[in-house]
């Protein structure tokens, strides 16, 4: 490989073994898989899956290397059963030990990765608050933690301009930085190297940390973490941090070296907010309440779809086509511009017939509906084409998923399935 001539005299001054660290770039990148248990534990993918299970990633919790190289067009992962992730970018998130009902930030979150792990850390309580400054990132950021089943997070793009002082529990920093670690994965990232790069990264990453860090209740924890190898953006960045924010302390360092680990290069440090004040924060609930016509709306779709009433609050985003119903996370926050995605989008309505949403079905489960359309394998590709399969189910709106797992939202008339898989999602013939 054809590494940057200053990058290479940079790493063969750091203590190690230089050799082995110039070797590992002969080796073929790591591919890993890690579990959505908001919807399947480890153990059952496992048995389930065997052909996408190798070794267990020992620190990522419900990850494994796979040898299996393209998982876009199979039915689990449409059915948001995993996440492909690169196997060292699963160790910073399990560093903070988010418990259920927290509240949690992950500030640099796309694609996704790293909310999912805390997602399921959250396991469907608390808060979660995915941002990220890309609009086009953050577009992305909310499509998979769509498809993973995520109903308790808010996604949100641009900054965070808002005061929110001392509000999250957690909080988890993965740096935009120069990218040296994924060089064996990422031709691209040699490309866009140089010092000048180096430097300008680390000054965004002080900017971010000092923003952030008003953000952690006292005793809360912040991970921050990067794929890249130079001090200036590991050690010496948290070095600097310390000495600017002096209620804080660092807990643990710990680098991944390609030549060490099987895995791409990674850094994460975890932090802990030793004293700090807080204040008022006037919090609201997105959107507005719903109009009577767009209840009513609902409430018929929802009398003939699920098994039980809906339990969750509801809120609406009107628009000169109608309304868009969703229920936010029960955690308020206050009024930020800027949000994508607030908990569960439950679907659309003209004030007089209510169209059911894509993410509604991905975050439901087959006992919550009347009517769940149960495919096998190639079932599930056609479905996930947008073709019409059968059903022998009594007409009306249904889920259909693959085995047990929702893949999307159809709707049963005669015997067939006419297909609601978002069009933009399809498989390509």
């Amino acid at each position: 490989m054809n590494l940057p001539q200053k990058f290479y005299d940079r790493m063969k001054k750091k203590p190690g073994d230089f050799p082995a660290f110039l070797r590992s770039y002969e080796d073929a990148p790591a591919e890993g898989v890690r579990v959505n248990t908001l919807k399947i534990s480890a153990a059952q993918f496992r048995a389930r899956f065997p052909e996408l299970c190798g070794e267990s990633v020992p620190w990522g919790p419900d990850g494994f290397y796979t040898p299996v190289q393209k998982v876009g067009g199979l039915p689990a992962y449409h059915a948001g059963l995993f996440y492909s992730q690169e196997p060292s970018a699963m160790c910073a998130a399990p560093l903070l030990n988010v418990q259920p009902g927290e509240r949690v930030l992950d500030y640099c979150a796309a694609p996704g990765g790293k909310s999912v792990q805390l997602a399921c850390a959250l396991q469907g309580r608390g808060l979660l608050l995915s941002n990220e400054y890309d609009r086009s990132r953050a577009g992305i950021l909310s499509g998979n933690l769509e498809r993973m089943g995520v109903g308790n997070a808010i996604v949100h793009a641009g900054a965070i301009s808002v005061a929110l002082p001392a509000f999250f529990d957690k909080i988890l920093v993965d740096a935009p930085c120069s990218g040296e670690g994924m060089f064996r994965k990422d031709p691209d990232a040699i490309a866009h190297w140089s010092e000048e790069n180096v430097a300008r990264c680390a000054a965004r990453q002080a900017a971010i940390l000092d923003l952030t860090a008003e953000m952690l209740r006292a005793g809360g924890r912040m991970v921050y973490s990067t794929c890249t190898f130079s001090d200036e953006e590991n050690e010496g960045q948290i070095e600097a941090f310390l000495r600017r924010h002096p209620d804080y302390r660092c807990l643990s360092q710990r680098r991944l070296m390609p030549h060490e680990v099987r895995g791409e290069g990674h850094f994460a440090a975890l932090l802990e907010r030793i004293d700090g004040g807080g204040g008022s924060i006037r919090a609201e609930n997105f959107g507005e309440r719903p109009s009577s016509a767009a209840m009513a709306a609902f409430g018929a779709f929802s009398e003939e779809f699920f098994t039980r009433p809906f339990a969750g609050q509801i809120r609406a985003l009107k628009t000169a086509e109608g309304e868009v119903l969703f229920s936010p996370p029960d955690a308020a926050l206050p009024a930020l511009g800027g949000v994508l995605r607030a908990g569960i989008e439950l679907g659309r309505t003209d004030r007089k017939i209510f169209r059911p949403a894509h993410a509604l079905a991905m975050w439901l489960k087959p006992q919550e509906v009347q009517r769940f359309v149960s495919l096998g394998e190639e079932e599930s590709r056609r479905f996930l084409r947008g073709e019409v399969v059968e059903s022998t189910l009594p007409d009306g709106w249904c889920v259909v998923g693959f085995e047990v797992f929702p893949l999307g939202i159809g709707k049963i008339v005669g015997g067939q399935v006419k297909n609601h898989y978002p069009k933009g999602l399809r498989l390509i013939r």
